[in-house]
C-alpha cells in the first residue's frame, strides 16, 4: 500500500468530510452521557409537539419524548449498522474478488459472470426490502439484508484491480521465485489492489446508512422503541403540520452523516491516487 494513504488529507474537502465524520462518531459514543442523558424512552404526554427550547434544544415528539435523545441514540444505530454492513460487505466481496480475478478461468466466468449479473439483476433496495419482510423486522435481519446487496460492488472493484496488478512485474518476480499463490496474492497484489476499497468503504457508509434509513422509514429496520432516524421520520410524516421539528432534524441528521462520507471518500481518492491530484 501506499505510504501515502498514512498522511493526512490534503485537499479542503476531505478534511471537512473527516470533521463531520469524527462528529458524528463522538455523538454517538458520548453524547448519550453527556448531549442528551434522558432517556429516549421517557414520555410526558401533556407537552406533545412541543417546538425546540432550552430544555429540550430539538422539541418534543408526538409522544413527549425529547427529539435530541432520540437524534443522538439514532447516531449510534445508523453508525453501528454502516460500520458491520460495510466490515462484512467488504470482507466477503474482497475474498471473492481476489478470487475471481487471480484464478481467472472457469471460476472467473462462474463467480463474475453468473453470481454477480445476478446479484446485479435485481434492484438492490427491493432485494432488501423482500430480504427483512422475509425474514422479520431486526437488526440483524438489516444488517444481513444490507449485506446480500452491498458485497457485489466490492468483489466486482476488487476483481478488476487483481486483473491489473496480476500482470505487474513484481508479481511475474515472485511467481517464477517460487511463492505460493497465497503469498503472492496477500503479500504482493492484495496491497496493491485494496487502496480504490478504501474509497469505496467510505462511499459505502454513506450508501448503508442511507439504505437503514430507508428500510426504517417503511416500517422493516429496527422494532421501536429503539430509535432510528428512518422510523422518526416515518413518525413525523403525518405531523408536519404540527410539529415540524420532528422532520427537520432527523432529516437533517441523515443529510449530514451521508454529505460527511461523501466528502470523505471523494477526499481518500484524490489523496491516494496519483492521477487526481492537483499539481
Amino acid at each position: 500500500m501506499s505510504s501515502g494513504f498514512f498522511l493526512p488529507l490534503m485537499n479542503l474537502v476531505g478534511k471537512i468530510g473527516l470533521g463531520i465524520v469524527v462528529m458524528l462518531v463522538l455523538i454517538a459514543t458520548v453524547g448519550p452521557f453527556f448531549i442528551a442523558p434522558e432517556q429516549v424512552t421517557f414520555q410526558d404526554l401533556d407537552r406533545s409537539f412541543d417546538p425546540p427550547s432550552w430544555a429540550h434544544p430539538m422539541g418534543l415528539d408526538e409522544n413527549g419524548r425529547d427529539i435530541l435523545a432520540r437524534v443522538v441514540y439514532g447516531a449510534r444505530v445508523s453508525l453501528t449498522v454502516g460500520v458491520i454492513v460495510v466490515a462484512i460487505s467488504s470482507l466477503v466481496g474482497m475474498l471473492l474478488g481476489l478470487v475471481s480475478g487471480y484464478v481467472g478461468g472457469w471460476v472467473d466466468r462462474f463467480i463474475s459472470g453468473f453470481w454477480f449479473n445476478v446479484f446485479l439483476a435485481f434492484p438492490g433496495i427491493l432485494l432488501a426490502i423482500a430480504t427483512v419482510a422475509f425474514l422479520g423486522a431486526s437488526l440483524v435481519n438489516l444488517i444481513l439484508a444490507l449485506c446480500v446487496i452491498g458485497w457485489v460492488g466490492y468483489a466486482r472493484l476488487i476483481r478488476a484491480q487483481v486483473l491489473k496488478v496480476r500482470e505487474y512485474d513484481f508479481v511475474t518476480a515472485a511467481r517464477a521465485l517460487g511463492a505460493s499463490n497465497a503469498r503472492i496474492l496477500l503479500w504482493h497484489i492484495l496491497p496493491n489492489a485494496v487502496q480504490p476499497l478504501i474509497v469505496q468503504a467510505s462511499l459505502g457508509m454513506a450508501g448503508a446508512i442511507l439504505a437503514e434509513a430507508s428500510l426504517s422509514f417503511l416500517g422493516l429496520g429496527i422494532p421501536p422503541p429503539t430509535p432510528s432516524w428512518g422510523a422518526m421520520l416515518s413518525d413525523a410524516r403525518t405531523h408536519f403540520a404540527s410539529g415540524w421539528h420532528m422532520t427537520v432534524f432527523p432529516a437533517g441528521m441523515i443529510t449530514l452523516t451521508v454529505l460527511g462520507f461523501n466528502l470523505l471518500g471523494d477526499g481518500l481518492r484524490e489523496r491516494l491516487d496519483p492521477k487526481q491530484r492537483p499539481r
